[in-house]
């Protein structure tokens, strides 16, 4: 989000030819924390697209559980 951008904390999933992420990886650390190399090219995409699923799954779990409980 806005505040880990801010403060730095942001993580880079990178996939692509390694030796082309070794290159880009100085300049990555310069804006996250985190910089993980994922494999080939769109890797790092599925990567991000799993950690979205994730997310979302839990923030609906939480509201499902809220709703309920606020029904009983």
């Amino acid at each position: 989000g806005v505040g880990a951008a801010r403060a730095g904390n942001l993580t880079f999933m990178v996939g692509g030819v390694e030796q082309e992420f070794d290159a880009a990886k100085e300049l990555l650390t310069c804006m996250g924390s985190n910089v993980v190399y994922c494999g080939a090219v769109g890797t790092g995409q599925a990567a991000k697209i799993c950690n979205n699923m994730l997310l979302a799954i839990s923030m609906i779990g939480t509201a499902e559980a809220m709703n309920l409980g606020i029904r009983f």
